[in-house]
């Protein structure tokens, strides 16, 4: 099934992207994407290979430098200085989102310091895609913080009209607002889930993707309020409370990991 055309505020011409980093946290790095290897695929891993289908063989190379848990200032210390020495055709830049579900942040204070990320990015890469947060309305632990996202959304579009940046706008990809389209710990995207948001992230490039990102969900089976509640105490006791756990010990669940892809590499 092809893609319709669809037209989007802020698309990058059809351009050959010879190279590709992503940069970013849990969501780059592809967690609820696990593949064969135990390693992660993901909506970026996903997206280099629509990208690698579009040149000659082999000439076509990706880094992910994206790890998990990372706020903006670990991703800027640690990622951004790799990305400008890659120098690739493309990055995509993905972080904040971290920072804006804890307690006490500033949307607009950590706006200042993703612009300040992506003015260094732009002078030093090629096409710079940013993207925005997801509408959190339907998911139980973040959607008291749905005021703040939007917040931080609208300040993302507006670096990215001052740098010229495309923006892979995830707020309004409705079809991720589907609970098949997330992980059991309800935080993460599922595989298909990243497979949409990769498929969005080709159209914004201005590239043929296989499927639309906005098909429908085939109909589910109605659930009771019993099922339902049976669920919500299963996911409070595997993720909520270990997640919980982390943040007072001050832990990440990055600690100790290292990028999956820190080099340009061809695709295997």
């Amino acid at each position: 099934m092809t893609a319709e055309s669809t037209h989007f505020s802020k698309t990058a011409p059809t351009d050959t992207f010879t190279s590709y980093a992503a940069v970013g946290d849990s969501f780059t790095e592809g967690v609820g994407d696990p593949g064969p290897d135990g390693t992660f695929v993901g909506w970026a891993d996903r997206l280099a290979v629509l990208l690698d289908d579009r040149v000659p063989e082999h000439s076509f190379r990706y880094a992910n430098l994206a790890v998990r848990g990372k706020l903006l200032d670990q991703i800027v210390a640690d990622q951004v200085p790799r990305a400008k020495e890659l120098g690739p055709d493309l990055v995509t830049f993905a972080a904040g989102g971290n920072d804006i579900i804890r307690p006490g942040t500033d949307p607009d204070e950590v706006a200042e310091r993703f612009e300040r990320a992506v003015a260094e990015l732009a002078s030093a890469v090629g096409t710079v895609v940013v993207t925005t947060g997801f509408d959190t309305r339907r998911v139980p632990l973040l959607k008291h913080l749905r005021g703040k996202i939007a917040t931080y959304n609208g300040h993302v579009r507006a670096v990215a009209d001052r740098y010229g940046c495309p923006v892979l706008d995830l707020w309004s990809l409705k079809s991720v607002q589907d609970r098949r389209a997330w992980d059991a710990d309800r935080l993460h995207l599922s595989p298909e889930g990243h497979t949409r948001v990769a498929m969005r992230a080709g159209q914004v490039l201005g590239i043929e993707v296989p499927a639309d990102p906005e098909q429908p969900w085939p109909p589910l089976p109605q659930r009771g309020a019993l099922e339902e509640r049976r669920d919500d105490i299963h996911w409070a006791r595997e993720h909520l409370v270990p997640w919980i756990g982390r943040r007072l010990r001050g832990e990440s669940s990055g600690d100790h990991v290292a990028a999956k892809r820190p080099d340009l590499m061809p695709l295997a």
